[in-house]
């Protein structure tokens, strides 16, 4: 059992950074491939970044390529998301979410084994 906590969010202007971080409990985290999901008013919840159970490979939506960048430390049992150049199309719920040996090169929705409760952020123009 793996359980998540989201932290960072909140309600920046457009072009400001969040960084958003999600702490894992359990001793196997490095087991484990990571994802974040963005979730916006009205809409379906969304791949934005994932990165493997090494670290060694991340990969992002195409919104996102450029001004996300997601990384773990596995000392930590920790994955962030670093978000710059914000825009308020980015507002959403932001969740964390966890497959255990997961492939992250073709990760969604429907593979994620565990899911934080997600943190708001709100992007203001």
């Amino acid at each position: 059992q793996v359980q998540l906590v989201e932290s960072g969010g909140g309600l920046v202007q457009a072009g400001a950074s969040l960084r958003l971080s999600c702490a894992a409990s359990g001793r196997t985290f490095s087991s484990y491939a990571m994802g974040w999901f963005g979730q916006a008013p009205g809409k379906e919840r969304e791949f934005v970044a994932s990165i493997s159970w090494s670290a060694g490979n991340t990969y992002y939506a195409e919104s996102v390529k450029g001004r996300f960048t997601i990384s773990r430390d596995n000392a930590k049992n920790t994955v962030y998301l670093q978000m710059n150049s914000l825009k308020p199309e980015d507002t959403a719920v932001y969740y964390c979410a966890a497959v255990l040996h997961g492939e992250a090169a073709t990760m969604n929705y429907y593979d994620m084994e565990y899911w934080g409760k997600g943190t708001l952020v709100t992007v203001s123009s």
